[in-house]
């Protein structure tokens, strides 16, 4: 058998990142940009009011409470207004410029408002640039915005946005190849026959896909034939920058899969017994094109288990990724563990929170076997135990963030 982390370091060493190419702005969130971008307007671009209120000179308010006379109203979007000359304010919309000679703004809660909206009585001191946003406050031209590496998360959308950039060079999301293998599989409703199941590792897959942000491409059911298998392999890698199959890796008289990866990978195929579990078989390879062809094993929990600690991390790398895991911790151990003496790495999945502490603990082990899938339904977490003692509560072990949801409180 082959080590997890030997394992792992070959399936990134096969990886190359995909080609950059222009992308729509609104279609590159969570892409990784491959150039520089910097500023050549100013953000914001003239003095404006950050809320609803009155412009005024703050030299006025010296003497309070203060009456200053109302001369209209500047809404957003406008062209600058008339001065504010000395004893006068303009009601102001948030995000309307500044009036000339106005220098502050006062909150409209705050003040008196007098004969019809003619007059309003300021109660305390102004001061200069009160509730006042300044030219190049938040980006100055010249300003290097994003580099090449860089993930274009929603705030670098938006600031892009500012400078009218609508088209970034970035590395796409990759578009993966969805197959499930067997005779036994069902895709349709409707009552089952004798000796068959519904297929559940093709949506599973392709959600896990979109979950990590890639676009998933269903490319159907292969029958137990090698050549079917094979075809069926090819036509994905033509058309998809990735393949993921599951089912067929393993040692049994109908296991094609990893013989069509073999076929379809040449030389840098390779099928792999890890030293997990569950996980234990794999497959894979990359076609004359450079697309790479996965084969994860068929039990369910083993097909998540296998695409979270090697599909993932090689997608990633394929879109431009520099960091390709999910978050790893050491967590607390809430309950004891009980290790299995077999020389291989055990990946459990768990439920997770942050304690009183401020440190992560694991409040629950999800009932494991590879076929459980609804059990592992309910975990936020996997944890990652090699050979060792037993170990009991208290004790820390390292654990990997599925989702960050449910981390707080009580386990229900």
């Amino acid at each position: 058998m082959i080590s997890y982390d030997d394992a792992r370091a070959y399936v990134l060493s096969l990886i190359e990142a995909l080609e950059p190419r222009p992308l729509a702005l609104d279609d590159a969130l969570g892409c990784v940009i491959a150039q520089r971008v910097v500023a050549t307007e100013a953000v914001p671009g003239f003095a404006n009011s950050s809320m609803d209120g009155y412009a005024l000179r703050a030299d006025d308010t010296r003497d309070v409470p203060t009456r200053l006379r109302v001369t209209g109203t500047t809404l957003a979007g406008a062209a600058p207004s008339a001065p504010v000359a000395p004893g006068e304010a303009r009601r102001i919309m948030t995000g309307a410029p500044l009036p000339p000679g106005a220098d502050s703004v006062f909150m409209i809660e705050e003040v008196d408002v007098l004969d019809e909206g003619r007059v309003v009585v300021i109660p305390r001191r102004a001061s200069r640039g009160q509730n006042v946003r300044q030219p190049g406050e938040d980006v100055t031209p010249g300003d290097v915005l994003v580099v090449d590496g860089d993930v274009l998360s929603p705030p670098r959308i938006g600031v892009l946005a500012s400078q009218g950039v609508r088209t970034v060079l970035a590395r796409p999301r990759p578009r993966v190849g969805v197959v499930s293998t067997g005779n036994e599989l069902i895709t349709e409703g409707g009552p089952l026959g004798p000796g068959q199941i519904r297929d559940t590792n093709g949506p599973l897959v392709r959600a896990l896909l979109r979950d990590a942000g890639f676009q998933a491409v269903d490319l159907g059911v292969a029958l137990d034939d090698e050549a079917a298998t094979t075809a069926l392999l090819a036509a994905g890698a033509a058309t998809c920058d990735a393949v993921i199959s599951t089912g067929g890796v393993s040692v049994g008289d109908v296991d094609h899969v990893k013989a069509a990866i073999t076929h379809l990978g040449g030389e840098r195929s390779r099928w792999m017994q890890i030293a997990l579990r569950p996980g234990k078989p794999f497959a894979v390879g990359v076609t004359a094109a450079s697309t790479p062809l996965f084969g994860l094993p068929g039990n369910p929990v083993s097909t998540r288990v296998s695409f979270e600690l090697f599909v993932r991390p090689a997608l990633r790398r394929m879109a431009g990724h520099r960091d390709v895991d999910r978050p790893r911790v050491r967590a607390v151990l809430d309950v004891a563990l009980t290790r299995n003496h077999d020389q291989k790495l055990h990946v459990l999945h768990a439920r997770v929170v942050v304690g009183d502490d401020g440190r992560w603990h694991v409040v629950e082990l999800v009932r494991h076997g590879s076929h459980l899938l609804h059990a592992i339904a309910r975990a936020n977490a996997m944890l990652l135990y090699p050979e060792g003692p037993d170990l009991a509560t208290g004790d820390e072990v390292e654990v990997l963030l599925l989702s960050m949801e449910s981390l707080n409180g009580e386990v229900e």
